[in-house]
C-alpha cells in the first residue's frame, strides 16, 4: 500500500496537507482506461477538441477564486499566480487557434509526375506529463494543451511540493464529459512518476538534469519518445554600448521574477568592464527596493523559497561564494520567516567561475556580476556551462546584440531584454547541452511532436513504371 504524502506550506512551513499516491496497479489501470477512450476523442476532430477546451477554460473561470487559492498555498506568492492562471487561459485560446491550421492535411505533387503526397498525421495515444513545482500549473499544462488538440490522451502528474491546485482543475474537469474520459490529474512523487513512464506512449518532462537523465534512460528501454526540459544557468552579457536603465531594470526582472525560481532566470551577468561599476551600482539600488512578500503576500514582490530543500542549495551557494571571497552588496542570507524560507534580490561581485554560484543552477534571487574585457572573452564566458537553455545581450545596436547572441551556446536568446520565452511562445527553441532534449515545446513543434506524420502516396496515372518487371 502506498503511504500518504505531507505536503508543507512555504509561507508557514507547516505540513498541513496530504495527497495519497495511487498504487501501481490503480495508476496502470487508469492509464489503460484513458488510452482506450483516446480513439473517441481523436474521432472528435479537432472542431470538437476546441469545444471541449473552451468548455473547460470556462468552468475554471467560473471556480477561478479556488485555483488562486491553491496556487497561493502551493508557492506562497499572489501576484505570480495570478499572471500563471491568466497565462494558463491565454494558451488554451492561442493553442484552440492555431491547432486547426497546424493539424490540417495536405496534399500537393511531387517530382515525379504520376504520384501524389498526401501527408496526415496520427496522435499518440496516451501522452504522460510529469511538471515541477515552480510554476505548478503553467508547467502541468504547457504540454498539455497542445497534446489535447492534437488528438492525444493525456495524463499528468504534478510535483508533490505543490499539488493543491490539481483539486480545482479536476472539479472544473468533471464538468466536461468529453474531457474527463481523456485527460486526469494524479498525485505522488518521483516512484509515481517512473511509475507513469511504464504506461504511457510519450513522455515529457520538466525538471532537473539528474531526474531528467533517468526519463530519458525509462523512457529509451521502452522506446517511446521523451521530451525533457532541464536546468539552466541563464548568462546576461551587457555591452559596453547598453542602455544601462535598460539593461538592470531587464535583468533584475529575469532574475528575480518568481524568486528567482524559473529555469529561464538569469543567473550570470557578465559586464564590460568600462560600465561595471555603474551597473552593479544600479542594479543594487533597484534590487534594493524590492520587498519581501510579507508578512502578507501583498506586501512586496519577493515570495518565499517553495521547496524548504531548494533553499538550502541557495544557502550552501551564497556560503561558497562568501568564502571564495565574493562581495554582498545587498541581501544575501537565507532567512526564516514566519516558518517559511525567504532570500531578498542579492547582487554579488568579486565572483569567479570555480564558485558555485557561477557554475550549478541556484534557483533563487542571486545575481552575480562579473566583468569581461573582451566580447570574445563574454563568449567564452557565457558558454562555459554545462547548460544551454536560454540568455540575453544587451546592447545599443540590435545587430551588434545579435552578432554576440549567435555565438552563444543557447536555445533562445532575448535582446535587450530578459527571460522574454516566460510571454512569447512563438518561437520555436530545442535547449543545448544538458537543458534538455527533444523537439520544441514553442510554436508550431509544440503540437506537432504529438503527431506521428503519415505520408499516402497516390499513383495518379497509368503509365510503364521504370522499375516494374516487364512481364506483360
Amino acid at each position: 500500500m502506498t503511504k500518504p504524502i505531507e505536503v508543507r506550506n512555504p509561507r508557514t512551513g507547516k505540513y498541513d496537507y496530504v495527497i495519497i499516491p495511487a498504487p501501481p496497479k490503480l495508476l496502470a489501470q487508469q492509464c489503460s482506461r484513458i488510452r482506450r477512450a483516446q480513439r473517441s476523442w481523436h474521432l472528435l476532430g479537432i472542431e470538437g477538441r476546441v469545444a471541449a477546451l473552451q468548455e473547460w477554460k470556462q468552468a475554471i473561470k467560473s471556480g477561478r477564486d479556488k485555483l488562486t487559492e491553491a496556487l497561493v498555498s502551493d508557492t506562497g506568492r499572489l501576484s505570480i499566480s495570478i499572471l500563471e492562471i491568466d497565462t494558463f487561459l491565454a494558451s488554451i485560446d492561442r493553442w484552440c487557434g492555431l491547432a486547426p491550421r497546424l493539424l490540417r492535411d495536405t496534399i500537393k505533387d511531387t517530382e515525379i509526375p504520376f504520384i501524389k503526397l498526401q501527408q496526415s498525421s496520427e496522435p499518440y495515444p496516451l501522452v504522460g506529463v510529469i511538471s515541477p513545482w515552480n510554476f505548478p500549473l503553467l508547467l502541468s499544462t504547457i504540454d498539455t494543451i497542445p497534446a489535447l488538440l492534437a488528438g492525444c490522451a493525456v495524463i499528468v502528474k504534478p510535483s508533490e511540493i505543490t499539488p493543491r491546485f490539481v483539486a480545482p482543475l479536476m472539479t472544473a474537469l468533471n464538468t466536461v464529459p468529453k474531457l474527463r474520459d481523456i485527460l486526469t490529474f494524479i498525485e505522488g512523487a518521483g516512484e509515481t512518476g517512473a511509475e507513469l513512464i511504464e504506461n504511457v506512449d510519450l513522455v515529457c518532462f520538466t525538471g532537473s538534469v539528474a531526474t531528467g537523465q533517468k526519463v530519458a534512460l525509462s523512457a529509451a528501454r521502452r522506446f517511446i519518445p521523451a521530451f525533457l526540459e532541464l536546468g539552466g544557468k541563464d548568462p546576461a552579457i551587457v555591452l559596453e554600448s547598453a542602455d544601462l536603465d535598460l539593461a538592470t531594470s531587464a535583468i533584475l526582472w529575469g532574475s528575480v521574477v518568481n524568486t528567482g525560481q524559473s529555469c529561464l532566470s538569469i543567473e550570470r551577468i557578465y559586464v564590460a568592464e568600462s560600465i561595471f561599476e555603474k551597473f552593479y551600482h544600479q542594479l543594487v539600488t533597484k534590487a534594493s527596493r524590492l520587498q519581501l512578500a510579507y508578512p502578507t503576500v501583498e506586501s512586496g514582490e519577493i515570495g518565499p523559497i517553495i521547496a524548504e530543500r531548494q533553499a538550502a542549495i541557495i544557502a550552501d551557494h551564497l556560503r561558497d561564494a562568501v568564502e571564495g571571497g565574493a562581495m554582498i552588496h545587498c541581501g544575501g542570507e537565507v532567512e526564516e520567516l514566519g516558518g517559511g524560507w525567504w532570500c531578498r534580490p542579492t547582487v554579488l561581485t568579486e565572483v569567479d567561475c570555480e564558485m558555485k554560484v557561477m557554475s550549478e543552477e541556484t534557483f533563487g534571487p542571486i545575481m552575480p556580476v562579473m566583468p569581461f574585457a573582451t566580447v570574445e572573452e563574454a563568449v567564452e564566458l557565457a558558454n562555459d556551462s554545462i547548460y544551454g537553455l536560454s540568455a540575453a545581450v544587451f546592447a545599443e545596436d540590435q545587430a551588434e546584440a545579435l552578432e554576440v547572441a549567435y555565438q552563444i551556446d543557447a536555445g533562445a536568446i532575448s535582446i535587450n531584454d530578459a527571460a522574454l520565452t516566460a510571454v512569447m511562445h512563438e518561437g520555436e527553441k530545442n535547449a543545448f547541452k544538458l537543458s534538455g532534449m527533444g523537439a520544441s515545446r514553442m510554436g508550431p513543434a509544440a503540437i506537432h511532436r504529438f503527431m506521428r506524420k503519415k505520408a499516402f502516396l497516390i499513383k495518379t496515372k497509368s503509365i510503364n513504371d521504370p522499375w516494374w518487371f516487364n512481364i506483360s
